[in-house]
């Protein structure tokens, strides 16, 4: 299964210079905003085959000619979100959700109880205890509103499958879909999109929830059919791969309608995006 690597790009964001990279697309907006089918609320909402860039390392490079930009909520500045979206960019605040990082300014308000094993490969980071929702809910909701307060369009939850995972904590797929739910609902009060995260095994019971899906090497693993019901719900499903060349994904990612480019595993500025 593919996994996370954002741990490794902050880690190595101070000594990384960002690079730059062109690819298809331009700055004119993806999507018209929808209306919550449940509410008055209402937020936007990516359409397949939106173009995007992914940067959570370095300093981020504006000029990269993509629809979309998901970037750190907290390394980027206000100021960063409000020239992406001065030139017709939505951005999408990236943000660990199923654990803890001991470098992010609210570390503390996690308490040790919710605190369990650590993340394998990540030093400092740390997995939580996700079915305490009345613990954590406020943690997320305040990230949320820095979200919201920065600019943000949409947020990206990472470690949203803790329950597959060696956590220390006895979590179920009932747990995480409880979890990821909740995630849902405070993004959509604030008016803000909400991506699934890998997460495969339930699509089916969260496509409706979600706004979009981020995935990180569905070809490699033969994975990739898994996300059509995004596509299929006229939902972005934006996709990177490290490894393969993009002769060996484009034709596959152009025929199921995924938005998916090639990365280096430090998630630099450097991209590059399958022709259009």
């Amino acid at each position: 299964m593919s996994r996370s690597i954002r741990g490794l790009a902050l880690v190595l964001a101070a000594v990384l210079a960002a690079g730059a990279c062109g690819g298809t697309g331009g700055g004119k907006r993806a999507a018209d905003t929808a209306s919550d089918s449940e509410g008055a609320a209402s937020w936007w909402r990516p359409k397949p085959r939106t173009t995007w860039q992914w940067q959570l390392s370095g300093r981020v490079d504006t000029s990269v000619r993509a629809q979309v930009y998901d970037v750190d909520l907290f390394e980027t500045p206000a100021a960063t979100v409000a020239k992406l979206k001065k030139a017709g960019r939505r951005v999408i605040c990236y943000t660990a959700i199923g654990s803890a990082e001991n470098w992010r300014p609210d570390y503390k308000r996690f308490p040790a109880r919710v605190l369990g094993k650590n993340v394998a490969d990540w030093p400092g980071e740390r997995w939580v205890d996700i079915r305490q929702l009345d613990v954590i809910r406020p943690i997320w909701a305040a990230r949320l509103d820095q979200c919201k307060r920065k600019g943000f369009d949409g947020v990206e939850p990472d470690w949203m499958d803790g329950y597959k995972n060696d956590t220390g904590f006895k979590l179920t797929a009932r747990d995480q879909l409880a979890f990821n739910r909740m995630l849902a609902t405070l993004a959509h009060q604030r008016g803000l999109a909400i991506g699934l995260k890998n997460d495969l095994d339930q699509i089916p019971q969260l496509v409706g929830t979600m706004d979009f899906a981020v995935n990180e090497q569905c070809a490699q693993y033969g994975e990739c059919n898994r996300l059509v019901p995004f596509i299929r719900a006229g939902k972005a499903v934006f996709h990177a791969e490290y490894e393969l060349p993009l002769s060996k994904f484009c034709p596959t990612s152009k025929k199921l309608g995924l938005s998916s480019i090639r990365k280096p595993l430090e998630l630099t500025a450097k991209r590059q995006a399958c022709p259009a």
